[in-house]
């Protein structure tokens, strides 16, 4: 397949080398080859809590220094890339997860927090109700760490990730319509890794990936930012996975190509959604332009040193 756009490398490296936070520039290195995943791993400890959970605003619109389950799941991002190398970190945030998980299996969306440590944060992590269990956040993070489990059975095996896993099967199974925009991803998220390994998997999946627009319309996030929205290359970045394969492959290569076109002049990318936050709104810049450029990768698009 041609592409017009090719992503600039050479911009890639200059708009990380100036503004990216130490972790993306790591994540960069091992992309390209070039770096190791203890040297990730040795970033991302610069938000590990003594818990064995992370904060210290590793999820950018959430600026408190506690542990909170977003943060997880941007550390189980890191350890599956990091894959085949296993960090006994991992098995430790399962661990925390398990000691902040409700009753009923369940993670809540966000712990509490109060005064000076929620200053910076976006309303809907400061003001999250910490009783009640997520299935947005439950799907996420499970599926982030059955990904993780693949190389690292620890993980896999997790009395956690078992209870969770349990808890977001109840709740699928009463859906009987597709929850708001970014919880619909996380939860065919989960159901697409899991899609070989729990029966009940494939079947929800076929079933719930139907609600997606046949023609790539996007998907509005609700009270989210005026023009931030989902596309099916969102809600499916892998290729070679299950849920590509009921997707229209003549739209995801125009999402493609749109993402490669979407480099800015200084040669990152950026997002479409509020940051709530000047610092927020440079480091959600770093991570988008590795996240592009693994996407692109990963679908086998050269990554040109020049424009």
């Amino acid at each position: 397949m041609h592409f017009t756009h090719a992503p600039s490398l050479t911009g890639a490296i200059a708009f990380l080398t100036t503004h990216a936070r130490l972790l993306d520039r790591r994540r960069f290195d091992l992309l390209r080859g070039t770096g190791t995943p203890s040297a990730v791993v040795t970033a991302l400890d610069g938000y590990r809590n003594s818990d064995g959970g992370y904060g210290w605003a590793l999820e950018p619109d959430l600026r408190s220094a506690l542990s909170q389950p977003v943060g997880a799941l941007l550390a189980f991002e890191v350890f599956e890339e990091c894959a085949p190398a296993v960090f006994s970190r991992a098995t430790q945030l399962c661990d925390w997860l398990g000691s902040i998980s409700r009753p009923d299996g369940g993670l809540p969306f966000a712990l509490p927090m109060s005064g000076a440590d929620a200053a910076g944060s976006a309303p809907f992590w400061a003001g999250a109700d910490p009783h009640v269990s997520s299935l947005h956040m439950t799907s996420e993070l499970a599926a982030a760490a059955h990904r993780v489990g693949r190389h690292d059975p620890a993980v896999g095996d997790h009395p956690w990730l078992a209870r969770a896993t349990d808890f977001c099967q109840e709740r699928i199974a009463g859906l009987d319509r597709p929850p708001p925009a970014i919880e619909f991803r996380f939860v065919l998220d989960l159901l697409d890794t899991i899609h070989g390994s729990h029966s009940w998997a494939p079947a929800e999946l076929a079933r719930l990936a139907a609600f997606l627009p046949r023609d790539g319309s996007p998907l509005p996030v609700e009270g989210g930012g005026e023009d931030e929205s989902l596309r099916l290359l969102d809600f499916s970045p892998r290729p070679g996975r299950p849920l590509r394969e009921l997707l229209d492959a003549s739209v995801i290569a125009e999402e493609l190509e749109q993402l490669a076109a979407d480099q800015r002049e200084d040669g990152g990318w950026s997002v479409d959604w509020t940051a709530h936050s000047p610092a927020a709104a440079l480091e959600w810049r770093g991570y988008a332009t590795v996240r592009a450029l693994t996407i692109l990768r990963d679908h086998g698009i050269p990554l040109a040193h020049e424009r």
